[in-house]
C-alpha cells in the first residue's frame, strides 16, 4: 500500500482515496500534494488531507493488452490477461482520477457518463511473507447491488 492514498483498514463500504486540498485557493490534488500548491495562481496555502468522493463517473476507458511496468508487478512466466483502466470524473472534487477496474469489470461492461464507485482492490500478495499491496479499483454502482 502506497501510505497516504487512501484509508487504512476500513471496509469496502468506508474505502476512500485520500488526496490534499490547498486552504488558500481550495485546489484539491491526487496523488497528494504535501510540498506545495500545484495551482500556479495560487500564492499557496496549508495542504490538509481530504477524502475523495467514493462515486463518480466515468470519463473515459480502455483495456491494457501488455503487462504493466513497475511499480505493477507482473510475473513473464505467468499467463498474461488483459485489464481495465478507467479515468473516472469526481465532479465535487473537479478532477478525473485514473485506476483499474474491478476484477471481472471489462470494457463491455462500461459505458461514459456510467456512475462507479472506488473499492479496495489487491496489486500484488506474497505468498512467502503474507504481505499484501492494496491499491484501488473502480466498480460499477450497478454491480455492487
Amino acid at each position: 500500500m502506497v501510505t497516504g492514498w487512501f484509508t487504512r483498514d476500513s471496509g469496502e463500504e468506508d474505502f476512500r482515496l485520500l488526496g490534499t486540498r490547498c486552504t488558500a485557493c481550495s485546489a484539491v490534488f491526487f496523488p497528494r500534494e504535501d510540498a506545495h500548491c500545484r495551482n500556479p495562481s495560487c500564492t499557496g496555502g496549508e495542504l490538509v488531507e481530504v477524502p475523495l468522493s467514493r462515486q463518480g463517473r466515468v470519463w473515459s476507458y480502455t483495456d491494457g493488452r501488455y503487462r504493466p511496468p513497475a511499480p505493477y508487478v507482473s510475473d513473464p512466466e505467468a499467463p498474461w490477461e488483459p485489464y481495465t483502466l478507467v479515468a473516472v470524473e469526481l465532479e465535487a472534487e473537479g478532477m478525473v482520477v485514473l485506476g483499474q477496474a474491478a476484477p471481472g469489470v471489462g470494457v463491455a461492461d462500461l459505458a461514459v457518463g456510467m456512475e462507479v464507485e472506488v473499492v479496495p482492490g489487491v496489486l500484488n500478495e506474497d505468498a512467502d511473507t503474507g504481505t499484501v499491496w492494496t491499491t484501488w479499483h473502480w466498480r460499477p454502482v450497478e454491480a455492487a447491488r
